[in-house]
Order: structure tokens, then sequence, then C-alpha cells
């Protein structure tokens, strides 16, 4: 929910009025849709003048978006590649551009992109202007504040381990999910992932397993470039992922291969339940 003060002075550099059509949104577009409206103007806030050069842009920033890396991102984004059908443009304000790069251009950069100069925050109107600022209450989560996954670097996969050490791990660690891998292509030629997650143990308290998994799918995506090693070839992999949280950040410690022949986790896995730790 976002507060809107009234109309928009004209974006700058954009003629508006007979040189603007409303179009619905493409299905292409899936991080638009079910953000409260279904057209959009043409051409957009970022000069983008015909829906096939709107799609190809946006979907660049499809994967972005599922990282989680902001919860405002997919309202800042969609403003621009897909404004709502008004009789002028709304902007998203300067602050919250500057908090979504703030979230969101370490991930980024994680993948090897610097953020922007099209989304220089300097670009758009401070908060006194009329322009799409969230709702202060909305932006101070109602709900707790989960640990972040982070970009890190990739732990090296283990192949070769005893049961025992793997327990010695586990004593050290705050959680163990057991993640299936399976890469599929997209229309776009580029690498897509199924991330099918399980969580084997949990020692924080406070965190429930689907908050868990959920960080674990988020990490995955932050470090795209540790799944592209984890899933060498098109057939899925199983990996147990063991990792602790520490100061609100969740870190990924120990990558074991699962493979079937190996009894070695299975057991670790099952001995847990009755492990006393030194």
């Amino acid at each position: 929910v976002f507060a809107v003060n009234g109309f928009l002075r004209v974006a700058t550099g954009l003629d508006i009025g007979l040189s603007t059509k409303c179009v619905v949104i493409p299905k292409e577009m899936g991080m638009c849709h079910k953000i409260g409206y279904s057209e959009m103007r043409l051409p957009n806030l970022m000069g983008h003048t015909s829906m096939a050069e709107v799609i190809l842009k946006s979907t660049t920033w499809q994967h972005l978006v599922h990282t989680d890396c902001h919860p405002h991102l997919r309202t800042f984004l969609c403003s621009l590649f897909a404004p709502i059908c008004l009789d002028t443009f709304i902007q998203p304000c300067r602050s919250m551009c500057v908090a979504v790069r703030d979230s969101c251009a370490p991930v980024l950069l994680c993948h090897g992109h610097s953020w922007p100069a099209s989304l220089d925050c300097d670009r758009f109107p401070g908060d006194e202007d009329t322009c799409l600022a969230p709702l202060a209450k909305d932006y101070k989560y109602s709900h707790k504040v989960l640990p972040k996954p982070t970009c890190q670097t990739c732990p090296a996969v283990e192949e070769f381990f005893t049961h025992k050490r793997v327990l010695e791990v586990f004593c050290d660690s705050n959680f163990a999910v057991k993640v299936k891998l399976s890469k599929k292509r997209t229309a776009f030629e580029d690498q897509e992932y199924n991330i099918e997650c399980q969580v084997e143990f949990i020692t924080q308290g406070s965190l429930l397993p689907y908050e868990t998994q959920s960080m674990i799918q988020q990490w995955l995506l932050i470090n795209e470039k540790c799944i592209e090693k984890m899933t060498p070839t098109h057939r899925p992999m199983v990996y147990l992922l063991v990792g602790n949280i520490e100061e609100g950040i969740l870190l990924v410690k120990q990558v074991y291969r699962w493979q079937r022949k190996d009894s070695q986790l299975t057991l670790a896995t099952q001995k847990w339940r009755y492990h006393k730790c030194l």
C-alpha cells in the first residue's frame, strides 16, 4: 500500500498527452502482475517506446525480484517499466529509490553488476513532491525481522566425509537444509533453477522451518554462482547446506553432496536427534 498525493508534474523529457497510450501489461512481465492495476503507459518512464523493448529490458530484472532483496522492489521497478495508466506519470520518490538501492545493489554486485546509472536516485523527486512513497508503517515490518542471506564466497562442496565429522559440524551450526537443485531453460535462453528445500534441523529457537527454507532459497538466488557450480548438468542434484546465523546474517559454511549411495549423511541426520554435543 503506497501513499500517492494527487498528480505529478510532467516527467522530465517525456511529453505526456497524445504521445503516450494505455496498453495491457503483457504476460511476459510477470513481476508487474498483481500490483493493483493491469494497464500501463507506453512509452514508459525508462523511455522505452515499444512493447518488445519493455519486455526485453524488464525481464533482466525478474531474477533480482525473486531474491526478495527489498519489499518495495517490484513497486519501484513497475512504476518505471509499467507506469499506471493515469492522466500523468507518477514517479517513485527518491527515498523509495534509495531504500531499494541500498538493499539490492549488494545483490546485483554479487552477480557482477553495479547499480545502473539509469536508476540513479537523484533523478527522482524528493518526498515533498508528489511521488510514490512507501507508507512509514508499511516500511517498518510488522512481522519479525528475519536473518538476511548475503553474498558470500561459495563453500567448497564436500564429497568425502564420515558421519562423525558431519555430527561435529552440526554441533557448531544453527541449521542444516537438504536442497534439491535442477536447471531449466527459459524462453530467453538463460538459466533458471528449480529449488526444493527440506529442513533437517534448526537450533536457532525463534526460527520456523518455512522461514529457514525461504532464507535458503534466497541465499541460493543471491549466490547464483554457487548454484551454477552445484548443477553442472541438467540432472537434479541433492546437497545438504549447513551454516550459522551471525549478527542477523545467514551464512552457509558447509555444503555436502548427498548421493544415493552415501549412507554417511543419512546416518548423521538420523543420529543427530539423539546426539549430545561436547
